[in-house]
């Protein structure tokens, strides 16, 4: 059956072919960087798969050479602050329930950059195949961001505590042979051979029972599905980090091509806290207990 649907979507391209359902971020002008029209259509794209029982698996993937994904876009990031971050919050939430819910294996195929929350779209899927010049890394450190949905409780199931804690906090970044060796990618293949590399995958998908496929998938995510509760959490973080003064400085210094100046926020919150203090002291009620000793 093939089934091209493409002029359904604005920001996507979604086509069925030979039995796999080909869904791609169609933003190469902003790295595939997604907004929420993007993560409705992904949403909607995948959902739809359970509409022909004879898909056998679905690819996610990105247009153009140069990246899978480099995230949430800025401009729609920027709009954010606490009171509305539900909207965007419950998209990431809902793309990601989505692809870990499909009967079906999901494959994330990388080509080129996978950053930010592209990189947690990635961990969402079920496999991952990158082309040899993908680049994969977390990059909320340096734009004010928390990846909080996806990276802060799957990497450490993946590459460990040690190495996750590190991509995180300091935005360590991996090339595919890096990614293939520490656990966090399936398989790495020149650029030229990615598709095809791909296509062999989903056509080994085809001999397989779907049964079994639908039911292992359940009981391989059970454990991780217990984390539901911290992804509540974490996007509740979130929620509180767009429109800060230091996400906005984050994201501004990224498209004024600057580095972010995050010491200014650390000098503000040291006087602060040292007015507090003052403040205590100055108050006798709150003074400290003398030495008995002295």
């Amino acid at each position: 059956m093939n089934e091209n649907r493409e002029g359904h979507y604005r920001e996507i391209l979604y086509e069925v072919k030979d039995q796999v359902a080909w869904v791609t971020i169609n933003r190469p002008e902003v790295r595939n960087a997604f907004r929420e029209q993007t993560l409705d259509e992904l949403i909607h794209a995948l959902r739809s798969t359970r509409d022909d029982p004879s898909i056998t698996c679905a690819v996610v993937t990105g247009s153009g050479d140069k990246a899978f994904s480099a995230g949430g876009d800025f401009f729609a990031m920027m709009r954010l602050n606490w009171v509305n971050a539900a909207h965007w919050n419950e998209r990431m939430l809902g793309l990601a329930m989505t692809i870990r819910g499909l009967p079906i294996p999901v494959i994330a195929m990388v080509n080129g950059w996978c950053m930010g929350g592209g990189h947690e779209l990635a961990l969402w899927c079920d496999l991952v195949i990158a082309s040899e010049n993908s680049v994969f890394g977390q990059t909320g450190a340096r734009v004010g961001a928390c990846p909080t949905v996806g990276a802060t409780q799957y990497l450490p199931r993946l590459i460990g505590e040690r190495l996750a804690r590190e991509m995180i906090f300091m935005c360590r970044t991996f090339t595919a042979e890096e990614a293939v060796r520490v656990g966090l990618i399936n398989r790495v293949v020149p650029q030229s051979e990615l598709r095809q590399a791909t296509e062999d995958w989903c056509a080994q998908f085809k001999s397989l029972s779907s049964q079994t496929l639908r039911q292992t998938k359940k009981s391989l995510n059970h454990e991780s599905d217990e984390l539901y509760a911290s992804w509540q959490q974490g996007m509740e973080l979130l929620a509180h980090v767009w429109g800060s003064d230091e996400a906005m400085e984050g994201m501004n210094a990224f498209l004024e091509r600057r580095k972010p100046d995050f010491q200014k926020f650390r000098e503000r919150n040291r006087e602060t806290v040292r007015d507090y203090l003052d403040g205590l002291a100055a108050d006798e009620n709150m003074a400290p207990p003398k030495n008995p000793q002295s």
